[in-house]
């Protein structure tokens, strides 16, 4: 019975997403509606993560599952908003998206109810709504593997990621030059390429994976989202843990040396969330670590 992880993992982002979480509904025993969605999740088409308080729920444990870490440092304030489920829907369809949720949400509705829904899609070639690339520093194949995929025993196959929420400020963006734009980033956004003479508040400069000790590389899959005038990044880091996503987070906050990512002068988070993302075994959603 061969282990994988959730192929989604690894793929590009797709046209159009859904993401979904869920909150346990008071009293209610999750096990059989978690084994019914484990026979629907391909782990492609929807990819499932799971909360420290489903987990506690079942009277279990995951290795290196824990809660998002809330901050405020320099100003700069960094939610915590935990779910229990969380799934990421993927196609090229809204409106397929919209009635898979549906279907998933009668499988789930006598344990769940949905808690917050964003629709994100592509933008370019895989821009963030700014116009600059993002994940330009993903690790790529074997690489991408070791970063996003723990190989602990009991979870080998499974992946933990860190989801939140970012909600752009275009009228502070917009009032910037191009070159203050570039340099908040660290990249040209006409070329992509990285400037050497980027200020040390720069994006780039900030979350560089290999500058961390130890090297800190995840696996980005993040996408634009608009909801009326309000848009933003549905940011996803997907890593074997969450060591790598908090070094660069802790760095970004200022908290190690008082210098604020320079990102925060034009977008903030509204959520943040950790999630454990189990593997598949023969196709379909394992979840033997919880004891189904």
């Amino acid at each position: 019975m061969p282990i994988t992880p959730q192929p989604a993992i690894l793929q590009p982002v797709p046209q159009q997403a859904r993401y979904i979480t869920y909150t346990l509904i008071p009293g209610a025993d999750p096990r059989a509606a978690l084994r019914a969605l484990a026979a629907q999740i391909d782990g492609d088409n929807v990819l499932a993560g799971i909360g420290l308080s489903l987990v506690s729920a079942l009277g279990k444990t995951v290795e290196g599952l824990r809660s998002f870490p809330q901050m405020a440092t320099q100003g700069i304030d960094i939610p915590s908003t935990p779910g229990a489920l969380w799934l990421w829907l993927r196609g090229s369809d809204r409106g397929v998206l919209l009635k898979r949720q549906r279907q998933l949400d009668a499988t789930l509705s006598a344990a769940f109810q949905p808690d917050g829904v964003i629709d994100a899609f592509i933008h370019g070639t895989g821009r963030d709504l700014t116009g600059y690339e993002d994940g330009t520093e993903n690790p790529k194949d074997d690489d991408a593997v070791k970063a996003a995929i723990s190989q602990h025993k009991g979870i080998a196959g499974s992946s933990f990621v860190a989801v939140q929420q970012w909600l752009h400020d275009f009228t502070s963006f917009d009032a910037m030059t191009t070159t203050e734009q570039d340099h908040c980033v660290g990249r040209r956004r006409s070329d992509n390429e990285e400037l050497d003479d980027a200020p040390e508040s720069a994006h780039v400069k900030r979350t560089a994976q290999e500058n961390f000790d130890p090297e800190a590389f995840v696996v980005r899959r993040s996408m634009p989202w608009a909801e009326g005038a309000r848009c933003g990044l549905v940011f996803t880091a997907f890593g074997a843990s969450f060591d790598a996503y908090e070094a660069q987070l802790k760095r970004m906050s200022g908290a190690e040396d008082g210098i604020t990512d320079a990102l925060f002068r034009f977008t903030r988070p509204l959520t943040g969330a950790y999630f454990w993302c189990p593997p598949l075994r023969d196709g379909k959603l394992d979840l033997t670590a919880l004891g189904l």
